[in-house]
Parts: structure tokens; C-alpha cells; sequence
């Protein structure tokens, strides 16, 4: 297998790294995969993990929700219906963040297309991007979706975009810097960049340790926290304006990482510790399951 060995941080260059976790793919494979760290900067990565040529198979399985659309089971129907409530929430904070109900969007890793075909009912101009060959095909014959590959990105011009979103989708590219330079490129200057991404540093990440189920080996690649999305926005010429918490996903994820660790009644105690996860976060949005990032333009210095 062709697996990509990191010798330095992704997101300082630090050389010092170092193994911090192992975790198991519990979705396809079984095998196990290592977290490093960065000495330097903390900041968290899956070690030798596939190559863009092998990747695929690990995405595999009806299991995998965002691909695949499956509706079987507590979960998947849990699934269903807190995107269904965030598909709201996802609008409306973009209309807020742009101060007007209108506008041109780019969804990168659309999955099965959903988000762009909400935001085009609304009357937004949308594209969307995503790599998965059926999730493409599905969003063409459930909602008429016009689904770019994501080798697409010269088909667009130079600041098309007024939002570009990417919704649990950052962690998941291989080249990373490459593509926040093609999405500043495609950004309007005066422009949004919404990001949302599983947050290492959450009351769940703590709680379930190496069963969380947001690591989610080797899909996920990089494990961010919120000054590691500081740093990489400043050093591709973004400020973070915001930073939201996304309560609702503690609940999907504790239920999956109580299977994980073969808990009984995974489902009723997932729910109690998603709960106790919103409690926690209060207040304190640092330490959501995940988090929204709201971007724009701004001093390109890394701190």
C-alpha cells in the first residue's frame, strides 16, 4: 500500500513530531492508524495514512452516511434529522455573515448534495464540488445538481464566489495548502470562507480518548483545534471573525464512539453524553464536538 509518511508538521513545518494516539478504523477496515504531534505547535495529523490512489476503498460502505444517504438504522435516521435542523442554521448564518439573502456559493465536498440544493431554493447561484463519483450521480438524479469532480477547480473565475463553504470537509484533504490557495483565488475579496471541522480539544474528544469517533481514521487527516485554524487562516491571508459551536453533533458522535468502545445500549448513553456535552460547551464554544469558523480577508502573518 502507498501510505504518505509527514517528517515535519503540516501546518508549521516543525520537524519535532511525534506519535500521541492510536486509534482503529472502525468504519471499513480495522485497521489501526497513528496520531502524531507536533512538538512545536500541537498540532495533531494521521500519520502514514493512504494516498489519493488507495483512499477510496476506506470510503467504501453504505456505513459512511454523506456518501452513501442511507437511512438504515437509530443512527442514520439521528443523522437525517440533525441535518435537516443544520440546513437552516447553515443558511441563515450565511445571510447574516454577508448582511444580504442572495449571492453566489461554492460547496466543496457536497457529498450528496443536500446543502447547494437548500441554498438554491433560497435563490442563491450555487456550484458545488465533490470526489465521490456517487455522491455526484445521486445529487444529479435526486435534485438536478450539476456536481463538479474535484479536479475543477480552473473552472471557475477569479473571485466568482461571495461564500465558499466547506462543511466537515477541511480535515479531509490531502494537499491542504494547495487547496486554501484555489479557494482564495475563487473568494471574492470581500468574501466569506465558512469551515467547520471536529474540534480535538471537545469535552467528547477527552471523554472517549482513542474511540472517539471524529478521528475517524484515515478519512480524517488533520485533527484541528481552535488556534490551529487561527495559524492556518493567518497564513493563507484569512482572519478568523468567528467561531460557533455545533452542539448537535456531540449527540451522533458520542453514539458512535459508545459502539466503538462495544458499550451496552451505545444509542441511550450516546444521547446522555451528548447532552451533557451541550451543557458543557454553555458558554464555552471551545468545547464543542465540532466548530464553524467564519472567515474573511485579513493579515497574512503567521503568529
Amino acid at each position: 500500500m502507498n501510505r504518505i509518511t509527514l517528517k515535519s508538521c503540516p501546518l508549521c513545518s516543525a520537524a519535532q513530531v511525534e506519535p500521541a494516539l492510536t486509534c482503529m478504523d472502525h468504519y471499513v477496515s480495522g485497521e489501526t492508524f497513528r496520531l502524531f504531534r507536533c512538538r512545536e505547535c500541537g498540532f495533531v495529523f494521521t500519520q502514514d495514512f493512504p494516498d489519493e490512489t488507495e483512499i477510496g476503498r476506506y470510503y467504501d460502505t453504505p456505513d459512511y452516511i454523506s456518501h452513501s444517504d442511507s437511512r438504515r438504522g437509530v443512527v442514520n435516521t439521528l443523522y437525517h434529522w440533525v441535518r435537516a435542523v443544520r440546513l437552516g442554521q447553515k443558511a441563515r448564518l450565511l445571510e447574516r455573515e454577508l448582511h444580504r439573502k442572495r449571492g453566489t456559493l461554492l460547496d466543496i465536498g457536497t457529498g450528496t448534495g443536500y446543502f447547494p440544493h437548500f441554498m438554491k431554493l433560497r435563490g442563491w447561484r450555487v456550484e458545488a464540488m465533490e470526489k465521490d463519483a456517487r455522491s455526484r450521480a445521486f445529487a444529479r438524479a435526486r435534485f438536478g445538481l450539476e456536481v463538479r469532480p474535484d479536479d475543477a477547480w480552473d473552472k471557475w473565475a477569479e473571485g466568482q464566489f461571495d461564500v465558499v463553504t466547506l462543511w466537515h470537509v477541511m480535515e479531509h484533504l490531502q494537499h491542504l495548502d494547495e487547496a486554501w490557495t484555489r479557494i482564495s483565488h475563487l473568494t471574492a475579496m470581500d468574501g466569506l470562507l465558512v469551515v467547520a471541522v471536529p474540534n480535538r480539544l471537545s469535552w467528547d474528544a477527552r471523554r472517549y480518548g482513542a474511540h472517539w469517533a471524529a478521528w475517524d481514521v484515515p478519512r480524517h487527516l488533520w485533527h484541528f483545534a481552535p488556534q490551529d485554524m487561527e495559524r492556518l487562516a493567518r497564513k493563507h491571508g484569512w482572519r478568523v471573525d468567528a467561531v460557533l459551536p455545533m452542539p448537535l453533533d456531540a449527540y451522533y458522535v458520542s453514539i458512535m464512539s459508545e459502539r466503538y468502545r462495544h458499550a451496552k445500549w451505545p444509542v441511550a448513553k450516546g444521547m446522555l453524553a451528548g447532552l451533557r456535552a451541550a451543557l458543557c460547551t454553555v458558554g464555552k464554544p471551545e468545547g464543542s464536538s465540532s466548530l464553524t469558523y467564519v472567515m474573511r480577508r485579513g493579515d497574512g502573518n503567521v503568529g
